[in-house]
């Protein structure tokens, strides 16, 4: 197995955790990459350049460097290990000290692989052709950026207008991002298997715009109206672009998802009442 191995340099013990893989993988049968800014700390490993190099990859942080680990797939079909070395660690299949024991189950492929759908989105003028493909696993959202105005959005779903959504904002997230940006926004929480598109109002201003969940099928384009300056539209927190005045954005399910892996015992439940402390405050810091 050739194993793709990108951290985040920031968090305490990532150089012990990427010395015990490269310790480990003579005997796993492991050849371990890494991503560039890890050179340093990996001696006499290679630097992983393309999802093709790789068989599977492990994330070493949060979900912020799961998320990082996802987008440089592409949509490849290569598995993806999260290992939480933060806080929340909501997207991730292990901690750092149940490390050591999963690698081996990794490397002779017992687990499962638990498919998230995942959205694509494309900005451009209304009229014309649109501009790069951006991935979403967690969520587009659409913002007001740093002027005190509402935001007028024009919205459509698959080409029948719904109307103009007041308010600072929309998250328009997949089943998986429904547990972060939507969640804070009001949004919905749904299960990973439910495949869905919700879009959730950011401090809406009409009563009446509600948290809307539709169909994984559908096509939803944003249209700004009079807004003061350029629209911001961010993708998983990470990457973005503006939106202006007679520009769309328009959002739908990628073809392709992305594979996390998922051990026996860990459930979307599990995760659930431990991550948000449903079980109690000492279930939650396990």
């Amino acid at each position: 197995m050739r194993l793709g191995v990108f951290g985040h340099k920031d968090f305490d013990g990532l150089a012990d955790i990427v010395a015990m893989a490269l310790r480990e993988a003579p005997r796993l049968g492991i050849e371990v990459l890494v991503e560039h800014d890890l050179l340093t700390i990996a001696a006499g490993a290679r630097e992983v350049q393309t999802p093709q190099d790789i068989d599977a990859v492990v994330s070493l942080g949060g979900d912020g460097t799961l998320l990082r680990c996802a987008r440089f797939l592409d949509g490849a079909d290569v598995p993806l290990l999260g290992v939480n070395l933060g806080k929340l660690g909501y997207l991730a299949s292990c901690s750092s000290r149940e490390f050591p024991r999963v690698l081996p189950r990794l490397a002779k492929g017992s687990y499962a692989s638990d498919v998230r759908m995942v959205l694509e989105a494309t900005s451009g003028p209304a009229d014309g052709p649109h501009g790069p493909v951006h991935r979403a696993v967690n969520d587009v959202v659409v913002h007001k950026g740093g002027f005190a105005r509402v935001l007028r959005l024009r919205m459509t779903v698959n080409g029948e207008p719904l109307g103009v959504l007041a308010a600072d904002g929309i998250v328009i997230s997949t089943p998986t991002g429904s547990t972060a940006y939507s969640l804070s926004a009001g949004g919905p929480i749904i299960e990973p298997g439910v495949h869905s598109i919700t879009v959730t109002p950011i401090a809406a201003h009409t009563l009446s715009i509600r948290p809307l969940v539709l169909k994984p099928e559908s096509v939803i384009t944003l249209q700004p109206e009079d807004a003061p300056g350029d629209v911001l539209v961010t993708v998983d927190g990470q990457v973005g672009a503006t939106l202006s005045n007679g520009h769309a954005l328009t959002v739908r399910r990628a073809t392709r998802p992305v594979r996390i892996v998922r051990f026996h015992g860990t459930t979307f439940i599990g995760r659930l009442r431990r991550k948000l402390g449903w079980g109690g405050l000492a279930d939650r810091d396990e």
